[in-house]
C-alpha cells in the first residue's frame, strides 16, 4: 500500500496559470479549480493509489512571516486565483480525498506531518510536487517525490544527484543558496555548485569550519564565502530554520481515513451545477 500526498497550493497555481479562463455561472472565475479537479480525479485513476490527501495554504501568511519580515505573503498574487482556495478545498472533500487547509502552517509542513507519521506504516509514501524543499523529506525509497507533470520520481539517491546534497542537508542548502519563491534571500556570493560542495563533505551548517583552509574541498571563492558565512551566521541559521519543514501540525485524521472510498455523487454534482462544470459529471469512477 502506498500513501499519496498532494500539494494541492501547487496543483491549483499550475491550473490556474496553465489552463483557460472559465466562469461559473454566477461570474466567479473557475478554470483552475476545474483544472485540479479534473486532475486529481487522472490521479486517482491510476493503478495503486488507494490512500489520497492534500494539502492547501487556506491563506498565504503562516507563523513564518512572524519570524522574518522577508518571507513570503498574499502580496501580488492574483485575487482571481485567491479567491479559489476554498473552492478548491470543497472540490477535494466532493470528490472523496481529504484536504488539510492551512492557517497558522503551510501546506508543505502538512505534508511533512504527514509523510513523517505514516511512512513505517505504507511501502511508500508518494509525495506529488515538484518544489525542492520538501525534497528533505525524502527516506531511502521510502518517501519519494514525483514530479507529476513530468514524471520524475526523486529517492534518496535522486536528491543527492540532483541537489549535490542528501535530503537531510536540503534546509541548510536552501539557507545557503536562498530559495525566492518562500522570500529567503540565502547569503550573497553562495550558489548551488559552492553550497553543494562545502555540504557535500560537511552536511550541515555548524559543521562547516570557519577558515576555508580547513574546508577539505576546493571551491572557487572560498576565502570569501567563509567570511560571508562568519558574518552572517545569524541570518542563515534564521533562513534554515525557515526552509525547516515542520513535523507537528495538527492533523486529526488516522490513516484508514485517507483510503479513497470514491466521490460523493450528491455533493460533487451540486458542485458541478453551481459551477457549470457538465463536461466532469460522468468523470469519476467511483461513487460512494
Amino acid at each position: 500500500m502506498r500513501l499519496h500526498l498532494l500539494d494541492g497550493t501547487y496543483e491549483l497555481f499550475r491550473a490556474f496559470y496553465g489552463r483557460p479562463a472559465r466562469q461559473a455561472p454566477d461570474g466567479r472565475e473557475v478554470g483552475a479549480t476545474l483544472g485540479v479537479i479534473e486532475t486529481t480525479l487522472s490521479l486517482l485513476r491510476e493503478p495503486g493509489v488507494t490512500h489520497l490527501a492534500s494539502a492547501t495554504d487556506t491563506v498565504i501568511e503562516s507563523f513564518r512571516n512572524d519570524m522574518f519580515a522577508g518571507y513570503k505573503t498574499g502580496a501580488g498574487v492574483d485575487p482571481l486565483l485567491m479567491a479559489q482556495f476554498p473552492l478548491v478545498e470543497r472540490a477535494f472533500t466532493t470528490i472523496g480525498v481529504v484536504c488539510w487547509g492551512m492557517l497558522e502552517y503551510e501546506a508543505d509542513d502538512a505534508i511533512a506531518t504527514a509523510a513523517w507519521r505514516w511512512c513505517e506504516d505504507v511501502e511508500q509514501v508518494v509525495i506529488c510536487t515538484p518544489d525542492k524543499d520538501m525534497c528533505q523529506c525524502v527516506i531511502g525509497d521510502r518517501v519519494v517525490t514525483l514530479n507529476r507533470r513530468e514524471q520524475v520520481v526523486l529517492d534518496e539517491d535522486g536528491v543527492k544527484a540532483k541537489f549535490g546534497v542528501g535530503p537531510e542537508s536540503i534546509p541548510d542548502y536552501l539557507a545557503l543558496v536562498g530559495d525566492t519563491a518562500d522570500g529567503v534571500p540565502g547569503l550573497p556570493g553562495w550558489g548551488p555548485k559552492s553550497a553543494a560542495t562545502v555540504l557535500g563533505r560537511w552536511r550541515h551548517l555548524e559543521a562547516i569550519p570557519t577558515r576555508a583552509e580547513d574546508w577539505e574541498v576546493t571551491v572557487r571563492g572560498a576565502t570569501k564565502l567563509a567570511a560571508t558565512l562568519t558574518e552572517r551566521v545569524e541570518d542563515v541559521f534564521l533562513y534554515r530554520d525557515l526552509t525547516t519543514l515542520r513535523k507537528d501540525a495538527e492533523l486529526k485524521e488516522d490513516l484508514s481515513d485517507l483510503e479513497w472510498k470514491g466521490v460523493d455523487r450528491a455533493a460533487f454534482l451540486e458542485l458541478c451545477d453551481e459551477l457549470g462544470f457538465d463536461d466532469v459529471r460522468t468523470r469519476p469512477h467511483l461513487w460512494q
